[in-house]
């Protein structure tokens, strides 16, 4: 059995370690970062040329089922693979992180893009946290507050004028995030919904600072595509297969 897994996300990794060795793996990376932690098994790098070279590569490398684990805000990815599955009439399955839940204390403004992230900035502050990574700066080029720019590469699209740039991967420590916080007087936080742990600490920094924290809700999974929790679930997928 082959199974092609899209993602270099943390869980696209556990996943791939505990397939490695019962079936093939094979783990697609995006290419987007620099230096990524390869997971177990076969690895490519790169896209497949949307729906039809994805089509094409599944036929050619016979693959027997897929999951998608890739990040929760890889809307383009996620719909080809629904899309080339549906068309190869190949199994597939979302393996996605359960997203992040405000709890008291919290002040959260949901937002459905970094556009609005952008416009919603105005009043909550001149000091900006920004954690959603080096893709979408473009949408906070023209505000004119200060921003902190956490990203584990270097940005290569214009974004705000004034930025101090952090090059950092995670896991976070709450420990780190509450002293990056308040080394850089940071007044409000940005983010995407991305859950899990790794990143979650600065959420909890941001509540004890009484900080706004402007989230951005993550697109949904494509209609009909069945989701797993965990890797686990994932992986016991892949054996009723």
């Amino acid at each position: 059995m082959h199974v092609l897994i899209l993602g270099g996300t943390t869980e696209a990794r556990a996943l791939a370690g505990l397939l490695h060795g019962k079936v093939r793996v094979t783990s697609s990376l995006a290419g987007r970062v620099a230096s990524p932690r390869l997971p177990a098994g076969e690895v490519r790098i790169g896209g497949f040329g949307g729906v039809d070279g994805l089509v094409e590569w599944m036929a050619g490398h016979a693959v027997d089922a897929v999951i998608d684990a890739t990040h929760p805000f890889a809307e383009r990815i996620s719909f080809n693979a629904a899309r080339a599955a549906a068309t190869a009439h190949v199994p597939l399955l979302a393996l996605r992180r359960p997203g992040w839940v405000p709890v008291d204390g919290d002040d959260w403004r949901p937002v459905a893009s970094l556009e609005e992230a952008a416009r919603t900035l105005d009043g909550l502050g001149d000091r900006v946290f920004l954690t959603t990574g080096r893709m979408g700066l473009a949408a906070f080029a023209a505000c004119p507050q200060w921003f902190l720019v956490r990203s584990v590469d270097a940005p290569d699209t214009p974004g705000p004028a004034r930025t101090e740039l952090l090059l950092d991967r995670g896991p976070f420590t709450l420990d780190g995030e509450r002293e990056l916080m308040r080394h850089h007087r940071v007044d409000v936080v940005v983010t995407k919904d991305s859950g899990g742990a790794a990143t979650a600490p600065k959420l909890t920094a941001a509540r004890e600072a009484g900080l706004p924290v402007v989230v951005v809700r993550r697109p949904p999974v494509p209609e009909g595509v069945r989701t797993a929790a965990s890797p686990e679930e994932a992986a016991a997928w892949v054996a009723t297969r």
